[in-house]
């Protein structure tokens, strides 16, 4: 079996608002008595007019046997949607014209380089869903078998509520909590006292029955990350990680405020490729690493950082990272199938824009079932597609 021709479709998806108007990604801090903007920008967001753009890449490896694997990769400002669609096209796909897909690891590095930053980072994990999606399809099997089997048949699901007062980011939590989500992470790193107040107003409305984590975006210095850790550990909050409170090069301020609380601390920006993550835990500066395909080069890069991370005894977290239903698919194979992952999955991008996929998917009571059927399991539909491609591209 040979892989034939390799299609690149970019695709523009709007990022809707909640019920009363606000950005379901966009967010403001606590007011400062400083002149400052307040509105925090998204690297992976562009603007049209007054709607908030994401855009992706799909990926469709065709073999002559008639297999077709699809994968998502994600683009933001350092790898935007031209590049990722140019680097696939062009540097990627003639190296894999002709080859066989169930040498999938191996294609997988050979087109792929361990950097800090990889020019190809992005490009690079569409392919490599792309492949897993096909090779599951070609053996009859869930994309978990490959992955070591079904450790998990379903996932709590976490979304992502962006900064605010503490009565808005409440009410965003509580109409997602309608919406059937059990799961929230505030995104904080303002104001220590503000965003105390925002996570009591959040436990507050939905109850205490619901996951609460946050994450600082690496909004605080040390010396305010351990002031945030103290008051929340006086209040009646039950915060379960603290996601990046400091600079993503502070890897020792990451350890200080990690060994001042009880409250798990977690990497996300400062685990931006393995050599980081092995970093971090020589260092043993976190409790959890935020791993995401997009990062990590894809499906196998998670599973390497995973092994990585057991090593140590640290558990991963599979992270929000944007994208169509097909990235979904991935994040709730690789959940169910790593053996040292967090048993909640961050799935944001379920709940702010069109997923492209034929059906929709359902919660039962905050929980998504890990589709069974062969490769990844969730299926694009082709006319959505097309009413979201990215026009000129």
């Amino acid at each position: 079996m040979k892989i034939i021709k390799i299609e690149t479709i970019p695709v523009s998806l709007p990022v809707g608002k909640f019920n009363d108007g606000a950005d379901k990604v966009f967010g403001y801090d606590s007011p400062s008595k400083y002149n400052m903007d307040l509105f925090s920008k998204n690297k992976y967001m562009l603007l049209q007019g007054e709607k908030a753009i994401l855009s992706n890449v799909i990926v469709k490896i065709f073999t002559d046997e008639g297999f077709v694997g699809i994968g998502d990769a994600a683009c933001d400002k350092a790898e935007p949607v031209q590049v990722v669609k140019s680097m696939i096209d062009n540097y990627i796909a003639p190296r894999l014209i002709g080859k066989d897909p169930l040498d999938w690891h191996c294609l997988i590095e050979y087109c792929s380089w361990e950097t800090e930053r990889a020019a190809t980072r992005h490009s690079i994990s569409g392919i490599d869903l792309a492949l897993y999606d096909l090779v599951g399809k070609i053996l009859d099997v869930p994309v978990y078998t490959l992955l070591g089997g079904l450790r998990r048949n379903k996932l709590l699901a976490s979304i992502e509520v962006p900064r605010g007062t503490p009565d808005d980011m409440a009410e965003h939590s509580f109409e997602y909590y309608n919406q059937g989500i059990r799961g929230i992470k505030a995104k904080i790193g303002s104001n220590p006292e503000w965003d105390v107040e925002c996570l009591i107003a959040i436990r507050e409305k939905l109850g205490p029955n619901i996951s609460l984590r946050a994450d600082a975006n690496c909004g605080y210095t040390v010396k305010e990350a351990i002031r945030f850790c103290k008051l929340v550990e006086k209040q009646n909050v039950d915060l379960e990680i603290l996601e990046q409170p400091v600079a993503l090069q502070n890897i020792f301020g990451l350890k200080e405020v990690k060994n001042s609380t009880y409250i798990p601390i977690e990497a996300d920006e400062s685990a931006f490729s393995l050599t980081q993550v092995h970093h971090l835990l020589k260092n043993d500066a976190v409790d959890l690493i935020n791993t995401k395909c997009a990062k990590a080069l894809g499906i196998l890069g998670v599973m390497q950082w995973a092994s990585v991370a057991e090593a140590a005894n640290i558990p991963i977290v599979i992270g929000t990272e944007w994208g169509t239903g097909v990235k979904i698919a991935a994040k709730l194979h690789l959940c169910a199938a790593i053996k040292n992952t967090d048993c909640i999955v961050e799935l944001t991008e379920m709940m702010i824009h069109e997923l492209l996929l034929k059906e929709q998917l359902v919660l039962t009571d905050g929980y998504l079932d890990v589709p069974t059927t062969p490769g990844l399991g969730l299926e694009l539909d082709e006319e959505k597609v097309e009413a979201f491609r990215t026009p000129g591209l």
